[in-house]
């Protein structure tokens, strides 16, 4: 499957801006110690033989400052998509990360189509989780898409 490379450098950036955001909620890393490191050492680097794909670094660096500076925003917005009596808490870490991120992308770029940002994030979830979770990403940002466009 042959990509475009802005659309392959997008979904990269995507990728990346999870990781990132859940290495900060691990670690608690400054933001701008977190963008540099990705900088350094992460976007488009060979790490363990793993060669990390060229990432959009501008779309990167919005998308994880965005999340981080409207994380109340969009943990309200997600969490009222969220079925009864669940709370992001009780989520799989990467899973709210992967949340957070689509719905940053949802409410703030407008200039990438809701089934773009819907469709980007279930791929991300494939490369941490199983069908059901990827569904479940699906479910969730579409919603929180018909609410905020």
């Amino acid at each position: 499957m042959n990509m475009p490379a802005r659309s392959t450098a997008r979904s990269a950036a995507r990728l990346a801006a999870v990781q990132a955001l859940y290495q900060r909620h691990m670690e608690d890393t400054a933001l701008t110690k977190l963008l540099d490191e990705f900088h350094q050492h992460r976007l488009g680097k060979e790490i363990e033989e793993e060669q990390y794909a060229d990432a959009e670094v501008d779309f990167f660096d919005d998308v994880v400052s965005g999340v981080v500076a409207r994380e109340e925003e969009i943990d309200a917005l997600v969490t009222g998509k969220l079925a009864e009596g669940w709370t992001l808490a009780r989520l799989d870490k990467t899973m709210v990360q992967i949340l957070r991120c689509g719905t940053y992308e949802l409410l703030a770029r407008a200039d990438v189509p809701k089934a773009a940002v819907i469709d980007e994030y279930v791929d991300v979830a494939h490369a941490f989780f199983d069908e059901r979770e990827a569904k479940f990403v699906n479910g969730v940002l579409d919603a929180i898409g018909k609410e905020v466009r």
